[in-house]
């Protein structure tokens, strides 16, 4: 099942099942409205709501999309999507591809003509950090490039969405918790990141500024998607193929990343956490820059494509 968030006529955001075939989202409140008067449709209040709502919640969907009652349904197209989780309660990402690091490093090398090796505490554990939660962005949104940057870029991930909060969670247990996947555009100043990470600390200001991390278009939940490690990723500017890989050659897979994050620590559900960037899923690793007015799509296999442009502010 795929899920949205819309922006509603009445300005207002409200979630959806999306069927591509039919080219129509069913707002899932005004079809349980029509499906059950009585049941309780709060369930469908926002896209947390879906997932605090656990497994109950997912049922009552799938029962709106069973009956699919077309006056419940808005046309796809026209419609503005907004971040399939506009506020999630938490966002990690994740440095899981040791190609992407291999590319990043031998440019690094070549600016500067310091041999670097990748640590080896990434080949021991799972490393991420924590993103700005208020920094999402949206589907087909333009990307305002920050004011201190001269080198925007983009990096091509998928995410996973925490559906079972758990603390100590086993990796055999891992995949259960995921309630569903995005796409992940985790926008880049890399003048600034490259500048600020000289000081052993960070990211900060490389990744920190308004809707750099752009998700969507929709989340596909697990059980459609099947196995994570086996999806197509690519890249494209301006409708050509810059990169991309596949997510099997992700080192540090989705269960050894769920036990990594939730040792001693409480995963909460409505959590994100990216996968990091996929090798040649980013401008860095290929030599190339974006430029104002640049339109980046990327596409995960079984989720859909991710479009936003990059402007000058």
């Amino acid at each position: 099942m795929k899920l949205a968030t819309y922006l509603a006529a009445d300005g207002g955001p409200r979630i959806a099942a999306v069927d591509t075939a039919r080219g129509q989202l069913l707002d899932l409140a005004a079809a349980s409205t029509a499906v059950a008067p009585s049941a309780d449709a709060s369930v469908f209040r926002d896209m947390l709501a879906l997932i605090d709502a656990g497994d109950a919640g997912l049922v009552a969907a799938r029962a709106c999309v069973a009956a699919w009652p077309e006056a419940a349904a808005v046309p796809l197209a026209g419609t503005k999507l907004l971040a399939p989780l506009p506020e999630p309660r938490q966002v990690r990402d994740c440095m899981a591809f040791e190609l992407h690091l291999l590319n990043a490093y031998k440019r690094a090398e070549e600016r500067s003509g310091v041999k670097r090796t990748i640590p080896a505490v990434w080949y021991k554990q799972p490393l991420y950090y924590k993103a700005n939660r208020f920094s999402t962005n949206h589907p087909d949104a333009d990307v305002v490039w920050p004011s201190y940057s001269k080198h925007m870029d983009y990096e091509l991930e998928f995410a996973a969405i925490i559906g079972r909060s758990g603390r100590d969670i086993a990796p055999e247990a891992a995949l259960s918790h995921i309630f569903g996947y995005t796409i992940f555009n985790d926008f880049s100043a890399r003048d600034a990141q490259l500048a600020e990470m000289g000081g052993q600390l960070g990211p900060a200001k490389g990744k920190d500024f308004d809707g750099a991390n752009a998700f969507g278009p929709w989340i596909v939940t697990a059980d459609e998607i099947g196995d994570p490690h086996t999806l197509e990723m690519t890249a494209r500017v301006n409708g050509e193929r810059w990169g991309g890989g596949n997510s099997s050659t992700m080192h540090h897979r989705w269960p050894a990343i769920i036990a990594h994050i939730s040792a001693s620590e409480t995963l909460h559900a409505g959590e994100i956490i990216g996968s990091g960037t996929v090798g040649t899923g980013c401008g860095l690793e290929l030599g190339r820059k974006l430029k104002s007015g640049d339109v980046v799509e990327l596409e995960v296999e079984r989720i859909g494509v991710l479009r936003n442009r990059v402007v000058e502010g």
